[in-house]
């Protein structure tokens, strides 16, 4: 669940824009719906400032139109997540292989300062 609202000022911030280039995103791109306090003020969920940063990318990296973004951002949106690969017996014996390797390599850096350490005194 998205607890955190973000004011419009730390949205801006955190995208590096203008509060008048959100506000005119809002009128463009229908993903942008703002709650308001009671004083008015805009609120922006996680997901909304995720959405605005994709948004910036489209315009300002990938050099999107408006049309373009809103037509790319809706095919995004409604694509669902790749699921990810299942786990393996394979991938397990990986993961354990790493854990053993990385736990001996504690050991002999631990054992190596212990010999460092007899040497300095």
């Amino acid at each position: 669940m998205e607890d955190k609202l973000y004011k419009i000022g730390e949205v801006c911030k955190l995208a590096d824009l203008q509060p008048y280039v959100l506000r005119y995103w809002e009128t463009e791109f229908p993903q942008l719906s703002p709650d308001k306090s009671g004083g008015g003020q805009r609120l922006y969920t996680r997901t909304e400032v995720d959405i605005i940063l994709r948004i910036k990318e489209l315009l300002y990296r990938d050099g999107f139109t408006i049309a373009g973004a809103k037509k790319k951002l809706e095919t995004d949106l409604a694509e669902p997540a790749p699921a990810p690969p299942p786990v393996t017996a394979e991938a397990a014996v990986t993961t354990q292989k790493r854990s053993d390797v990385a736990r001996a390599l504690t050991n002999v850096r631990d054992e190596l300062r212990a010999i460092l350490a007899m040497l300095e005194s």
